[in-house]
């Protein structure tokens, strides 16, 4: 006899939204970004609807609603749009959470993506062209900060093992590397000398091809706003939130492990692993609750964000490593 176990972030399916009302609401938002009367109306009242901006700006824009991968979701509710869209980090374009506005700076076409290192072939292509290449579908994660705040996000994109097979990478290849783009102009933020530009992520090759690995194009069923790292970025869910990487512009396969971003600014606080453990403090502030940013419920932090059953054994032979923050 088969006896199907939970997993244990899985809920059941009568707890799902009907996907025939989430489907609604994305052709009533449509609707209402559907005029630049409309827009410029929002534009007065200061209450703008990014999401609905990308689908008018963006190429990518017919490729949407991907059809969602029921494997993946979340106890409901999801994190408004409107939440998801307005508190974000993005340091290219400033150091706190009110960046949606200063992000419209970003030009996402054209927009190439490099692909080197240990690979059969090095090449560079156009955004519009990759995705034709790639399986696209939707997915709703929970992401975790590790500034103690969660939201509950239906992404759309690939699944990182997609673009990895792709690049055909030669065996020696133990890491991928992903940077973003580099233009002082286009992201004012860069100027900041201190940091250390470009913004530099990356995972071992067993944990970007492991099938939570996402790469991000749309969310909420329309393309990525610029604020939440359009055209390209990484949801990694079992880590905490920087490890996703946005606007990505290189992928660079390696046997060497990258320096990321955050762990050359600050390696005593912020690791390469980055992983969830709410029994493992920031030295700065605890990580054993977080606040749920659509409803500003205080709820316990999981190991792993509740993702564990699919990704503990990727790290049970790093005893000695700094696997937690």
């Amino acid at each position: 006899m088969l006896i199907k176990r939970r997993r244990g972030w899985e809920i059941p399916e009568s707890e799902a939204t009907p996907e025939s009302l989430f489907r609604d609401r994305r052709r009533i938002v449509k609707a209402f970004a559907a005029g630049p009367i409309l827009l410029a109306g929002a534009k007065a009242l200061g209450a703008l609807d990014f999401a609905a901006m990308a689908q008018e700006t963006d190429p990518s824009a017919k490729l949407y609603p991907a059809a969602p991968n029921m494997k993946y979701k979340v106890k409901l509710p999801l994190t408004p749009e409107k939440d998801v869209t307005t508190y974000n980090n993005f340091y290219e374009y400033g150091s706190h959470k009110q960046i949606s506005s200063a992000a419209q700076q970003l030009q996402i076409r054209p927009w190439t993506v490099k692909i080197d290192g240990m690979i059969e072939k090095p090449m560079t292509v156009g955004i519009d062209d990759l995705l034709k290449a790639m399986p696209l579908e939707e997915r709703t994660y929970r992401h975790r900060c590790v500034e103690a705040w969660s939201m509950k996000v239906p992404w759309t994109g690939f699944p990182l093992k997609s673009l990895v097979d792709y690049a055909k990478p030669l065996g020696s290849a133990k890491y991928l590397e992903m940077k973003t783009f580099v233009d002082v102009k286009m992201a004012p933020g860069q100027r900041s000398f201190w940091y250390p530009w470009p913004y530099t992520e990356g995972l071992t090759i067993e944990e970007a091809t492991n099938e939570l690995a996402f790469m991000v194009i749309g969310l909420y069923g329309k393309p990525v706003p610029k604020q939440n790292g359009a055209p390209l970025r990484l949801a990694v869910p079992w880590k905490y939130g920087f490890k996703s990487v946005k606007s990505i512009v290189s992928f660079t396969f390696t046997d060497k492990r990258p320096k990321t971003f955050w762990e050359a600014l600050q390696a005593s606080e912020y690791g390469f692993w980055a992983n969830i453990n709410p029994e493992v403090s920031h030295p700065r502030w605890s990580q054993a609750q977080e606040t749920d940013l659509g409803t500003q419920e205080k709820i316990p932090t999981v190991l792993f964000n509740g993702y564990g059953e699919y990704v503990a054994d990727l790290y049970k032979d790093l005893k000695n490593e700094k696997l937690w923050a």
